[in-house]
């Protein structure tokens, strides 16, 4: 017969013994499974005598649940163990420094399109865009440049077929915006975008490059208006200080028309190599708009006028920025790029 008193003490002896929960696991089976030591006091107590079954049985049960509460103790301790033992694993040392993640930039001609774009927003103009692939109709035709115009041959254009092209100039946007204006004024507006044009590259030309326009349309619209527009560019985008001048010039959708120069940001108009002693730099073309192109938009050139301008803005970035050559802003340099970190 076996001693339920000594079957405890061994059971309760062996799962303080127990170094991991596969050793508790195996102690357990070896007691309370169908097949365990437990089970075969129950087999045992069919021999006793009837009122003992009992006394027994209930013996039994407390040792079976004795030993259940011992088996489950050990089990959290064991497991407490082997947290702390992972967290010491894990441990982080935060004594070390911190990685330093890798940054990117904007563009440089991303940063010259948005703060000439904030620049005109804050005086209330519209930003308008427009397709690249652009119809001969608007890109020249309602620009005052019809077929066989000698002004045609000043912009060489990727033709696509006859009446469809890669646009030389985001002039085209302005005619759409015209078109659709139907004698709602005033118009003001920019029309930033890339343009294309047969050339050949080099530190100062590309065959494809970024430019923004503006057009302002409506009632006692002057030369006054233009300069005073374009001086308050100058100052936003270069601080102010800087002195801009009309030349007189000739584009085919403006009269009278001027280039606008801008005291050299080098020698402040005293004359060095980058103004070739001039002390003056060309930065865009303007001029007031043709009355013929408000014709051909229904817009009556005896009761509104208006002026445009049209200026690249890699030249901008350039002389903003001090870059030499043209091809720097396309060769995605990452050491060129990170140099711009600091205009952010």
């Amino acid at each position: 017969m076996i001693d339920i008193s000594v079957l405890e003490s061994e059971a309760l002896g062996s799962i303080k013994e127990v170094k991991d929960l596969k050793e508790l696991e195996e102690v357990r089976l070896t007691y309370l499974s169908k097949k365990g030591r437990v089970q075969e006091l129950m087999m045992q107590m069919r021999e006793l005598p009837k009122e003992e079954k009992p006394a027994f049985g209930q013996k039994v049960n407390e040792l079976k649940r004795t030993i259940t509460e011992s088996l489950k103790e050990k089990e959290e301790s064991l497991k407490v163990v082997l947290m702390n033992e992972a967290m010491e694993k894990e441990k982080i040392d935060i004594s070390l420094d911190a990685y330093t993640p890798s940054y990117g930039t904007l563009h440089p001609l991303t940063l010259m399109s948005e703060a000439i774009e904030d620049c005109f927003i804050g005086l209330g103009y519209q930003v308008a865009e427009g397709p690249e692939v652009e119809l001969d109709y608007y890109n020249f035709e309602k620009a005052n440049i019809p077929k066989g115009h000698p002004a045609r041959d000043m912009q060489d254009t990727f033709y696509i077929d006859p009446v469809t092209l890669l646009r030389t100039h985001t002039t085209a946007i302005q005619m759409r915006v015209l078109e659709k204006a139907h004698g709602q004024m005033p118009i003001k507006l920019i029309c930033p975008g890339k343009v294309y044009r047969r050339d050949n590259d080099d530190a100062t030309h590309s065959h494809q490059f970024m430019q923004v326009e503006g057009l302002v349309v409506g009632e006692g619209i002057t030369l006054a208006d233009l300069k005073g527009t374009l001086q308050f560019m100058v100052d936003s985008l270069f601080g102010k200080g800087r002195a801009i001048r009309f030349r007189p010039s000739y584009f085919p959708f403006t009269e009278p028309s001027v280039e606008v120069d801008m005291s050299c940001h080098v020698c402040g108009g005293k004359g060095c190599p980058t103004c070739k002693g001039t002390g003056w730099i060309e930065i865009l073309g303007s001029g007031m708009v043709h009355p013929n192109v408000l014709k051909m938009a229904d817009i009556d050139p005896q009761k509104y006028s208006g002026f445009a301008f049209g200026v690249g803005i890699e030249r901008l970035a350039m002389l903003k920025y001090g870059i030499r050559d043209i091809r720097d802003l396309y060769t995605n340099d990452v050491r060129f790029l990170k140099a711009f970190k600091r205009f952010d």
